[in-house]
């Protein structure tokens, strides 16, 4: 049952996503079927979490080739809980999108590519495998690469142009890492590599490959100076395939910075992690300028994907316990939070026919519950108590004082006061003052916002305020997954046996 449970997220997504290509010219029965197969998703979503809260770890190898010489696929709680909320973020923008697409980009390919982005993602949080992680990496670029491009505009292309190039030199340097450590170490199974590793009286020559994975991920997550693609594509898309990107792609990186970096390269820790930590701080700096400088709402909100990536990749080069499980708190809450954000934006969108706060104005009176809904979210990132926002920065910065970075402590609370005025910017603009416009339209060239666009935000919204008001669950279990990572001795254990253990072992040299 265990071996089911870890391989589902992966083979019902595709699954649902083969049946709706299938069903191309059936919108509604297309829809129905995103929709069911993304409901199916949180469910299994829950019982992989449940699973490897009783058992820790659990693992797979598929046609029963033990590690490392065949398929493994492992769960940890760091893996279950990323799949748990990117199965919560895909059946949010499965309902979102009945109003947000056209009919005939939805009935064509919205849902089944959404349902084949998904299954790369979850296989890249649950592969065993750096070849493998290469292989859902690209699934998810192809994925991705033709959401973006859907309904064929002319800012769609660019956009779309500039993240798939960008994106397939990072999976090219990916390619040559992998390369360089196969053939020093013969492997690219991830326990074996890390046990090898360990067994070297120079592992620091792994470097090279090393800083080709961190480049690489660096690239996929938005990390400063590689950003500058996400903003340049991030908002041309339909608003539902933005908040999708936003709340999950680039979290993909930071999984795989967390997942690498604990596990496969630990040995010269002075010089990788402290490049991940300059590289964090420059990021947290430059997106929440980019973001302070904007007057469009999708790039201040894709500006502010960047600027919190930062924050995420601190707790990692922090490398401590309380660290990573902030680093791992603080994700979470993100993907909730900056896709309910891009999804409010529609609404407002939709509301007043712009996404330029020059242009619209006055829906604290015309639309309070509206102002509610973005208050929430908005506020959280800001990190305002008690919201989630609040006690992902203090976790981390509490972290970073703990290991004396007083430095990085200082920028980052000025990085939050400059992201809460981004927010109360938007807020300004957005709810108290007065509309440029002489009427409020509810429907727009944007489109029509019911029933189905309430939905995910309104959930998303309470997800906020109970992880705000309750934090200590998802905490701890953070601090759990944040402990594996750092005893990878786990991970190794249960997917090699304990002969091939001990038989590296005693052939090391």
């Amino acid at each position: 049952m265990n071996d089911l449970v870890i391989i589902l997220p992966i083979l019902l997504p595709i699954a649902g996503g083969i049946l709706g290509l299938l069903l191309a010219k059936r919108s509604k029965i297309q829809s129905f079927i995103g929709i069911a197969t993304s409901a199916l998703g949180v469910l299994v979503a829950g019982l992989l979490l449940h699973t490897v809260s009783v058992h820790n770890i659990i693992s797979l190898e598929l046609g029963n080739w033990e590690a490392p010489f065949g398929i493994s696929f492992i769960a940890d709680k760091l893996a279950a809980l990323m799949v748990g909320v990117s199965a919560l973020v895909a059946l949010g923008i499965s309902i979102y999108s009945i109003d947000d697409l056209k009919a005939s980009a939805r009935s064509q390919w919205f849902y089944p590519l959404t349902l084949f982005l998904i299954a790369g993602v979850n296989g890249a949080f649950l592969t065993a495998d750096l070849f493998n992680l290469y292989v859902w990496f690209e699934v998810m670029l192809i994925a991705s690469f033709a959401l973006m491009t859907v309904g064929g505009s002319k800012p769609q292309f660019e956009g779309g142009f500039k993240y798939v190039a960008i994106n397939l030199v990072a999976s090219a340097l990916f390619l040559a890492g992998l390369g360089l450590l196969y053939g020093k170490l013969g492997t690219l199974n991830m326990a074996d590599a890390a046990l090898k590793l360990s067994q070297l009286e120079d592992a620091s020559l792994v470097n090279s490959s090393a800083v080709l994975f961190l480049v690489a991920f660096s690239i996929k997550a938005g990390l400063f100076p590689f950003f500058f693609w996400l903003p340049a594509s991030y908002h041309t898309p339909p608003i539902a395939i933005s908040a999708l990107f936003a709340g999950l792609l680039t979290k993909v990186g930071v999984y795989a910075l967390l997942r690498c970096f604990t596990l496969v390269f630990t040995q010269d820790t002075s010089f990788l992690l402290g490049s991940i930590f300059v590289l964090s701080l420059a990021t947290m700096v430059t997106g929440v300028l980019g973001a302070a400088s904007r007057f469009d709402l999708k790039q201040i909100l894709s500006f502010h994907i960047i600027s919190q990536i930062g924050y995420m990749t601190l707790g990692l080069a922090i490398f401590s316990q309380l660290a990573i499980a902030a680093a791992i708190f603080y994700t979470i809450h993100h993907i909730i939070v900056k896709t309910n954000l891009f999804l409010i934006s529609g609404i407002i969108a939709r509301r007043t026919g712009s996404h330029s706060l020059k242009h619209i104005g006055g829906l604290y009176k015309t639309a309070p519950y509206l102002a509610l809904l973005f208050f929430i979210p908005a506020f959280s990132l800001g990190g305002i108590p008690p919201l989630s926002g609040f006690w992902a920065k203090f976790a981390l910065i509490k972290a970073t004082l703990n290991e004396a970075h007083y430095w990085a402590a200082a920028i980052a609370l000025l990085v939050g006061i400059m992201t809460l005025y981004s927010m109360t910017k938007i807020w300004g603009e957005a709810f108290w003052k007065a509309s440029p416009n002489t009427t409020d339209t509810k429907k727009s060239e944007f489109g029509y916002s019911g029933l189905a666009s309430y939905m995910p935000t309104i959930a998303f919204a309470l997800i906020t305020l109970g992880i705000g008001f309750h934090s200590q669950p998802l905490f701890s279990f953070a601090q759990e997954a944040a402990y594996q990572l750092l005893n990878p001795e786990h991970y190794i254990n249960q997917l090699l046996s304990t002969d091939y253990v001990v038989a590296v072992t005693q052939a090391a040299p």
